[in-house]
């Protein structure tokens, strides 16, 4: 079981970013209510392809949920209902996840609570999802529903990387650990404003329509240069992270790759941010904005939990040694 552990939990991680990525293809495209009903859609198991296969007073009866004015679009009601179908599916990962993890119950207990935390949480990030439908798209509870899922990463990682030993002898300085909290903690501080950010965008697109792009940004704010501008800041501390990780010698692979990623992240963000801003937030871009931030606090996160926990194994190993000898 802790084989199939390893590899369903990677599975797992891939697929709640992959989540990610087409709940930020549901919000950019317009989709959240394409369904308006939960947990069916439009009364239905199966959404409708075509309009003749609703009830004639549908608009009647979703009024309130922006259908008043606006003619069925089979396109979006199918783009939200996709990522339902993915959030399921998840959820059936997870619990197998979850299965798996009992495999360590003798020894790394941690990782099956770990996983239990996570099938809770998961529970809780479903209602959430139909809280979300039922508001009509509240734009502080999209925000809560996405930071749920970035925390869902976050056990899904630890619970993998305490599933996985790395042949590393070396005892990180504190300060590295420090640093990578810091990190952390200016992405989380990033995520927030952009978060502000994309309801604010959401707000002003409702207001201006969607013939106005190029006006969106300029009534955003000073929140939209913060946070351009706060980018710079983010990119040149995890570079002093990842240079401090690596200036003592080579590191196992994973964490090699992590700070190679962290960087590549970071930079692709700047650069996605900066034709965002340019070229009136095209909306194929805003989901890969989305989805490059949560791959840089997963990453993050890997990181900081690894230099941390190689600390205390390091610490542990003195204080045995100094009290056998």
């Amino acid at each position: 079981m802790r084989g199939a552990f390893r590899i369903i939990g990677l599975i797992t991680i891939v697929a709640v970013y992959f989540l990610i990525l087409v709940g930020g293809v549901v919000r950019a495209s317009g989709a959240g209510m394409g369904c308006p009903d939960w947990p069916k859609c439009f009364g239905q198991w199966i959404p409708p392809t075509d309009e003749s296969k609703l009830p004639e007073n549908y608009q009647e009866l979703y009024k309130d949920h922006g259908y008043a004015d606006a003619p069925f679009n089979a396109m979006k009601t199918w783009t939200e209902y996709v990522n339902r179908l993915v959030g399921v599916s998840i959820g059936f990962l997870i619990f197998l996840t979850l299965i798996c993890a009992f495999g360590y119950w003798s020894d790394r207990r941690r990782i099956v609570w770990l996983s239990l935390a996570t099938f809770i949480l998961v529970g809780f990030q479903g209602w959430i999802g139909s809280v979300v439908v039922s508001s009509n798209l509240t734009p502080w509870l999209v925000t809560v529903h996405m930071l749920v899922a970035l925390v869902i990463v976050g056990l899904l990682i630890s619970a993998r990387a305490a599933a996985t030993t790395l042949e590393d002898d070396r005892a990180y300085p504190s300060v590295l650990t420090k640093l990578l909290f810091v990190c952390l903690v200016l992405s989380f501080i990033q995520i927030a404003v952009g978060t502000h950010v994309r309801e604010a965008i959401d707000t002003i697109a409702l207001e201006l329509g969607a013939d106005h792009r190029e006006d969106w940004i300029g009534a955003i704010g000073i929140s939209v240069l913060i946070h351009r501008s706060f980018s710079i800041v983010i990119l040149f501390t995890n570079m002093a992270a990842v240079w401090m990780l690596r200036k003592d010698g080579p590191i196992p692979a994973p964490m090699a790759w992590a700070s190679y990623g962290v960087v590549a992240c970071i930079t692709a963000e700047i650069v996605v941010g900066a034709v965002m801003y340019y070229a009136a937030i095209p909306a194929v871009l805003q989901p890969i904005h989305l989805l490059l931030a949560a791959i840089m606090a997963g990453l993050q996160w890997y990181l900081w939990i690894r230099t941390r926990s190689a600390a205390s194994e390091m610490i542990g190993a003195t204080e045995y040694a100094t009290a056998t000898a």
